[in-house]
């Protein structure tokens, strides 16, 4: 760590270059080396997508007929092959026959059931276009989830996260006494981007609680379900059984993906919740597909054929990307420890690592970034319409580029973060 001790006593910048004018120096010299370096978005790197090769030689052009001897070069099988569902069925824990799967985006299947419901209404309740519509996004969160509010025009409500989760109390407040609010974001697993998992009390509160409208919807975006950073793999409360038990068997949506996984371009999503929900989104998905991509998905379970295999092929992710987010909170703490109003997670999964600064200091941060060569997440993307009313979140995404980058990337991420405070 730093030298946080100037010649005057506690230096508020945790580091020696406490002068304003060497740290415009440093930025100077930062933007002369003329980077090109970028930490914006959660992307698997090539050498994550190359442990997935092999599947674009499956399933193999004789072998295209799956399990039950359903030929997947054909159209049907709206639900998705029943050998894919098996499999993570296990993995996500959730009964085969409540989940179906979609394209390579789970997120698409958000769109849509945000759609049908908006058009069509619910299981237990009439179509939600025409009134005013709200939903509860934790702060901060994930920016694509928000766009889907500000597309339909759905108001948006933040909440604020602490360790365990989106804050109950508030919660349960809002969702209590305000029949417009119909839906909840929620990255429950090394969520997106602190990397909070939420704990086994908040899921079953959030399963179990009072709310206003009786159509409220838990959208339940598990999208890091398997994506470890450690040894020790955060388990996550079972929020259907929990909802079922508690009276509200349809409020939770749950969602997740391959994308991450194998290829992210070319994976499989799934949808999974009571049985009358998958009636329903069945129905409504009939009327724009006559089914999936079952070759990809033919594909899919044949080369990860198990829960087990699956496990494994993360530990290989596991290898690539856990070296990059140690070398970021290393640098972070060398460089910025003992920083008054500095902070960051240490997340165990996930994709990201969320970065506080001083209030108003983040688009400051960002801005100064950018002109060394350094591309960071806009500063606010992490809340509603782009709008941090503190300004101090940055999140950080070390994943997709080489780690000698990470490392320049970070350091020069450093430079700006002092030079930032010291202007404030």
């Amino acid at each position: 760590m730093a030298d946080n001790q100037g010649e005057d006593g506690p230096s508020p910048l945790g580091s020696t270059l406490t002068d304003l004018t060497a740290l415009r120096a440093e930025h100077e010299r930062l933007c002369a080396e003329g980077l090109k370096l970028d930490l914006t978005r959660g992307k698997p790197a090539p050498d994550q997508l190359d442990l997935s090769t092999a599947l674009l030689d499956l399933p193999g052009a004789a072998e295209f007929r799956a399990a039950d001897g359903t030929d997947t070069r054909n159209y049907g099988g709206l639900q998705g092959l029943s050998e894919l569902r098996e499999i993570w069925s296990e993995v996500l824990g959730i009964p085969a026959g409540q989940l179906l799967t979609g394209g390579n985006s789970s997120l698409a299947l958000m769109h849509d059931t945000v759609v049908a419901a908006l058009l069509g209404g619910t299981t237990d309740g009439p179509a939600w276009f025409g009134r005013q519509i709200k939903f509860l996004c934790p702060v901060p969160g994930y920016d694509r989830h928000f766009a889907i509010c500000e597309q339909f025009g759905i108001e948006m409500i933040p909440v604020p996260m602490d360790d365990n989760g989106p804050d109950l109390a508030e919660v349960k407040r809002l969702v209590a006494e305000d029949a417009q609010i119909k839906g909840m974001w929620c990255v429950p697993k090394y969520s997106n981007p602190s990397g909070v998992s939420y704990s086994a009390e908040v899921v079953a509160e959030l399963a179990a609680m009072p709310a206003a409208a009786a159509d409220f919807r838990l959208f339940w975006d598990n999208a890091y379900a398997v994506h470890h950073l450690t040894d020790t793999e955060v388990q996550l409360a079972d929020v259907l059984r929990l909802a079922a038990e508690a009276g509200h068997p349809d409020r939770p949506f749950v969602f997740a993906s391959t994308s991450k996984i194998t290829l992210a371009g070319s994976g499989v999503s799934f949808f999974g919740g009571s049985d009358a929900n998958v009636k329903w989104l069945l129905a409504h998905l009939s009327k724009r597909t006559i089914g999936p991509d079952k070759v990809n998905e033919l594909r899919h379970a044949r080369f990860l054929p198990d829960a087990k295999s699956v496990s494994e092929h993360m530990r290989r992710h596991r290898e690539i990307i856990r070296p990059k987010f140690d070398l970021v909170l290393s640098i972070l703490e060398d460089e910025l420890g003992g920083t008054d109003g500095v902070s960051w997670t240490k997340p165990e999964g996930g994709y990201f690592i969320s970065l506080d600064v001083p209030d108003g200091c983040a688009k400051r941060v960002v801005e100064l970034a950018g002109e060394a060569g350094v591309k960071l997440t806009p500063a606010g993307a992490t809340f509603p319409k782009g709008e941090d009313p503190h300004d101090r979140n940055i999140r950080l995404a070390p994943t997709f580029p080489k780690i000698e980058e990470v490392e320049a990337a970070t350091r020069g991420l450093a430079v700006c973060v002092r030079l930032a405070v010291a202007e404030k």
